[in-house]
């Protein structure tokens, strides 16, 4: 079983390479005809160029982006929680400090 999960995974990772081969010669492509892009085309040749990038897109699947999220919205409470407990020890901290000097 692992096997056949090995055998899926290189041939995902096969298409991928050739995914990648036909984007880089359609880029190259489009390096040789850019010259002549900027002077004709305007927005609808934008529009178009921009719906064939979304189709280059590898977009991630839901579940992965639910787990990212939540990853990230965990890393902001941890963090906002040590700022907030950094920020209430220091104004302990600098009370007890002019307590001290205002008793002398």
């Amino acid at each position: 079983m692992a096997k056949e999960k090995k055998d899926a995974l290189n041939e995902k990772e096969e298409k991928e390479e050739k995914k990648a081969k036909k984007t880089e010669k359609q880029d190259k492509k489009n390096k040789s005809d850019k010259k002549s892009d900027k002077k004709s085309g305007g927005i609808a040749k934008w529009f178009k160029d921009l719906k064939i990038e979304f189709h280059n897109v590898t977009w991630p699947k839901p579940h992965t982006v639910v787990v990212n999220s939540g990853i990230v919205l965990g890393t902001i409470v941890i963090a906002s929680l040590f700022v907030g407990l950094l920020d209430a020890g220091l104004i302990e901290l600098i009370k007890f400090l002019l307590n001290l000097a205002g008793n002398q």
